[in-house]
């Protein structure tokens, strides 16, 4: 007898799976005000695609920019040249605001500097950052890494602002290490995890 869930055999004859599905968690931190979350391992070839989740990443300072970076040497340094694009979707809590638009300021062209992935986050105790980014084939040497991200922000508006985040890491170098932090202040609070995502 077999207990099935989804399509997915779980249980049979009383062997039981840890195999549930293609997401696989690699590791879980948990920022306590922390000037930055890193995954400096895990990162690698066992995986074609890699997902990270932030989850209430609430900042120390007030209206702050949210950021993420790439390595190509363990996180030594986080500086691989970059080329996205941005858009984003905002909605005033007093209904005075309410747009959709290119973001020109956060998008970069050949830049190592910083993603920014979220404009200005209150730091009210009730306010963070959430979202999700995919990072494609990170251990290629022969093409261009992509990334997407959605990131979902508490504005000093106050608003709710959510942004679409489109790129690649323009090397040929493995990407190994991803790094998330605030344009000013620590991390005050936050869940983040990383998954492989099997190709079958």
């Amino acid at each position: 007898m077999a207990f099935i869930s989804n399509g997915t055999t779980i249980l049979d004859a009383g062997a039981f799976s840890v195999s549930l599905g293609n997401l696989v968690l690699i590791s879980t931190q948990t920022a306590s005000d922390s000037a930055n979350v890193q995954f400096t391992s895990g990162i690698n070839s066992t995986y074609p695609i890699y997902k990270i989740e932030w989850i209430n990443a609430h900042p120390a300072t007030d209206d702050v920019e949210y950021h993420v970076n790439f390595s190509s040497d363990g996180g030594s340094n986080y500086d691989v040249t970059k080329t996205s694009t941005v858009f984003d979707a905002e909605h005033n809590e007093n209904n005075s605001v309410a747009d959709l638009s290119y973001n020109t300021a956060m998008d970069l062209a050949q830049s190592t500097g910083e993603q920014q992935i979220g404009r200005a986050c209150a730091n009210d105790a009730d306010s963070s950052e959430n979202g999700f980014l995919f990072l494609f084939n990170p251990a290629s040497t022969t093409f261009v890494k992509h990334y997407l991200a959605e990131n979902s922000e508490n504005h000093v508006a106050p608003r709710i602002s959510n942004f679409f985040i489109s790129g690649y890491c323009n090397t040929t170098s493995a990407v190994d290490a991803v790094r998330f932090k605030f344009s000013s202040g620590n991390i005050e609070s936050g869940t983040f995890k990383l998954y492989g995502i099997k190709d079958s």
